[in-house]
């Protein structure tokens, strides 16, 4: 079966991740003890991932989860960096600034799923995150040296519709996240 396609080595991790599918299998009652030995001796001595995937090719609700995507980073010295519009939010961002303006307007983004992981690395900077109404941001994560991280929207319960997890350093700079400006105008005369 040759696709054209060349056969992918297996990390070490790869290996780790299919023994625990067969230890699962073992707990679940579809291999027996003698059937998961001789299997791990082939995980042991695999070394394309297409032989790891015959060892677990007959358990039928059994599969390896997909690793997470690498986030998508953004890098930016003494200038500005803005998203905004209909732009889309990939699940994991990664901003590396140094004295940079950033304002990510999450308010009529296209999202990729209900949660946004944003690791931060910012020197002499400012981030706005600006959240649409009933979204919710966790900046729990965020170690903070000479700067101010402000958070004007709810961080819990997550919301449904939209929840932005922050992690990671902002030094002698500033970040934010609100809701548009006026929207808290809007609640107070409703």
């Amino acid at each position: 079966m040759d696709t054209g396609q060349p056969e992918i080595r297996a990390s070490d991790a790869d290996r780790a991740a299919v023994t625990q599918i067969l230890e699962q299998a073992v707990g679940q009652g579809m291999l027996t003890l003698d059937e998961y030995t001789e299997r791990v001796d082939v995980v042991l001595a695999a070394r394309t991932r297409r032989e790891l995937d015959t060892v677990i090719a007959d358990l039928p609700h059994v599969r390896r989860q997909p690793a997470p995507a690498e986030p998508e980073v953004v890098r930016s010295w003494m200038s500005s960096i803005t998203r905004k519009g209909w732009w889309t939010v990939p699940p994991r961002l990664r901003l590396v600034t140094r004295m940079c303006s950033t304002t990510l307007d999450f308010t009529t983004a296209a999202l990729t799923g209900p949660v946004v992981h944003i690791e931060i690395d910012d020197y002499f900077g400012s981030v706005e995150l600006i959240l649409p109404d009933g979204a919710t941001a966790d900046l729990d994560g965020v170690a903070d040296f000479g700067a101010s991280t402000t958070v004007k929207v709810p961080s819990s319960p997550a919301s449904q519709r939209l929840h932005v997890v922050v992690t990671g350093r902002v030094r002698f700079g500033s970040l934010t996240a609100r809701h548009p400006f006026g929207t808290t105008l809007k609640r107070l005369l409703r």
